[in-house]
């Protein structure tokens, strides 16, 4: 299901009228938004020309071949490197320059007129030359489309990786040469050794000459280390800005006052509180939307915070920080209404990507024929000696909550925590009192020795307004018998009332509505070929073991979706989607320490006071 709102009136026009205008915007070009698009496109196919104009021969019959050979030979050896160099950099900066990114402009002004004239030199194409310093005039026209900042880390990382990979790669280009010396022509002296290495990193022919063809092995061996530097400092001067969450204690205070006055609107309000996320107001102060950076997603979750005529406010606040930044803007999980006003105030697209089970507390009863297995499951943990609790955290002795919070961490499956748009990251937190804990206990059998006593399994809820609550975490010894999840939603929904809660979100079912459709009589072929690849997926990822969970509940469904810019960004933003949730994690090698997030503070100076809390 796709929407799309635009929130404007048009005036009718008449077709002729239309076509006239569309073809006075083509003759003067595209809008300035759309700018950098297009510059990132003609680049990448410029880059495209450049290295094939370095690996295609010359064409010895041109007329600019007599100028060429008056200049030395390593001219024209070094004008094949540099067209393929300048080549392979500028497919690297094309993604930046749609990005609108202040140092991709600056690298394609630079690398342009050196790619015009490595064609001219070596390739002799005059079209390659003058394309590339046509697009060299347009940047310098448009400079103004190119303002998002750059990130001033990278840089210095940049120039670290240059210095040393470039140390790196000469020892080992001298070491390349060296172990050649039986096939060298002569006796070169190690100065001149040294001096052959450094010509054949920058893409020349040096002094020495080998027998046997060695000389193409040697060359481009030095070639390959040179490319390998070049390659390696462009990627990390023009990657995007990774910055550290920012959430101050005077942010998670003017969050919990909006989350009091209107935390019932989302479930998943209480998740903005998570201290890996940054956030940002509305100039009124009476709306915020929480965000993390993500592979240069700027990711939101939920709906915003706050009075929803207030909310235009914040979504245009986060909005102009994505630009600044360049980073891609995408809402994960956001209600109806809140993809509704995205949408409208952004002309984002917005897609539905699930459900969201929510039980009515006034509905539940374990009678009936729909709820046989579970109640069934739930009387046959109960015979074998299980009994269940459930309490706000501030009720639980400091010696309960330790042990509850040391044995959710040795419950865990991952390393790391997972979860982002319905998960908090904490338990038992001072601020967090009236949070909701359901714990399972059975006494150990004689010898049975168990870490945590009788605890053998444990459920965190999260407030979701006054009479609300969202589960959050749901953890259980593997030793433990089958069904413990099940026990303790029971058990919650059962206590629900004397704790005054009326509604309790259970989790998301990823593409339901796909599910249910596919596994039923007469679903088209489409539909069935959908179902087919989710529960391929299923193996991997929790799809439709999560569906049939919820399902047991008898739930009613919300809609959920994700609003993105375009659809050839969705790949990207799954990946980062993925990637905040904990179900995909980058090599460490790939992995980035988070810059200070001082340098990510919009229109306002870092606070002087306020604790920054960065990501465990």
């Amino acid at each position: 299901m796709s929407v799309r709102v635009d929130g404007k009136k048009s005036d009718e026009v008449p077709s002729g009228s239309k076509r006239l205008a569309g073809l006075a915007r083509f003759v003067k070009g595209p809008k300035p938004e759309n700018v950098p698009a297009v510059v990132g496109t003609i680049g990448a196919l410029i880059g495209l020309a450049d290295i094939a104009a370095g690996v295609i021969p010359r064409f010895r019959w041109s007329r600019v071949h007599a100028l060429s050979e008056v200049l030395p030979g390593s001219v024209t050896q070094l004008a094949a490197a540099g067209s393929i160099i300048v080549g392979i950099l500028l497919l690297m900066i094309a993604h930046g320059l749609k990005r609108a990114k202040q140092q991709a402009w600056l690298a394609a002004v630079v690398l342009l007129p050196i790619g015009a004239a490595a064609q001219l030199i070596y390739r002799h194409s005059r079209i390659g030359a003058i394309l590339s310093l046509l697009l060299f005039i347009y940047l310098l026209r448009h400079k103004k489309s190119f303002g998002a900042l750059p990130d001033s880390r990278s840089r210095w990382k940049a120039l670290a990786n240059l210095i040393l990979m470039g140390g790196v790669s000469f020892g080992l280009g001298w070491v390349i040469v060296g172990s050649h010396a039986n096939k060298m022509i002569g006796d070169p002296p190690v100065l001149e050794q040294l001096e052959h290495v450094l010509w054949g990193l920058f893409g020349f022919e040096g002094s020495i000459r080998y027998t046997d063809h060695v000389d193409y092995t040697v060359g481009y061996s030095l070639g390959a280390l040179g490319l390998l530097t070049v390659l390696t400092t462009a990627f990390l001067a023009f990657r995007p800005a990774y910055p550290a969450p920012l959430l101050t204690e005077e942010d998670e205070d003017k969050l919990r006052e909006l989350l009091a006055k209107h935390g019932e609107r989302d479930s998943l309000g209480h998740f903005a509180l998570r201290r890996d996320k940054s956030v940002v107001f509305s100039p009124s102060g009476k709306a915020a939307v929480s965000y993390r950076v993500v592979s240069g997603v700027m990711l939101a979750s939920g709906d915003p915070i706050g009075d929803v005529e207030a909310w235009p406010g914040a979504i245009e606040k986060f909005m102009e920080l994505a630009k600044r930044h360049s980073w891609t803007p995408a809402v994960a999980g956001c209600s109806e209404t809140g993809g509704e006003v995205w949408a409208r105030e952004t002309g984002l697209d917005a897609l539905e990507m699930g459900d969201e089970a929510i039980v009515d507390v006034a509905d539940f009863s374990l009678t009936g024929r729909s709820m046989r297995n579970v109640r069934q499951m739930v009387k046959r943990i109960e015979r074998n000696g299980y009994s269940t609790k459930v309490r706000r955290v501030g009720d639980l002795t400091p010696e309960e909550l330790e042990a509850v919070q040391k044995a959710a961490n040795a419950w865990r499956d991952t390393e790391d925590e997972r979860g982002f748009s319905m998960a908090l990251g904490r338990i038992g937190d001072p601020k967090d009192l009236d949070a909701i804990i359901a714990t399972a206990h059975k006494d150990p059998e004689e010898g049975e020795d168990l870490p945590f006593g009788d605890l053998r399994a444990m459920q965190h809820y999260v407030p979701w307004g006054k009479d609300g609550s969202s589960l959050e975490l749901m953890r259980r010894d593997r030793s433990a018998d089958p069904g413990m999840n099940e026990l303790l939603i029971v058990a919650f929904l059962q206590a629900a009332p004397e704790l005054k809660i009326k509604r309790l979100s259970l989790n998301f079912a990823f593409f339901r509505s796909a599910l249910e459709r596919g596994g039923k009589l007469g679903a088209g072929p489409v539909v069935r070929v959908q179902r087919a690849v989710l529960i391929f997926l299923s193996r991997w990822f929790q799809i439709e073991s999560l569906y049939k969970f919820n399902e047991k509940f008898r739930p009613r469904w919300e809609p959920r979706f994700i609003v993105f810019p375009n659809s050839r960004d969705l790949p990207r933003i799954g990946f980062a989607m993925m990637q905040a949730e904990g179900f995909l994690e980058l090599p460490r090698l790939l992995r980035r320490r988070p810059a200070p997030p001082e340098e990510f503070l919009s229109d306002q100076e870092a606070p002087e006071q306020s604790e920054v809390t960065r990501a465990a």
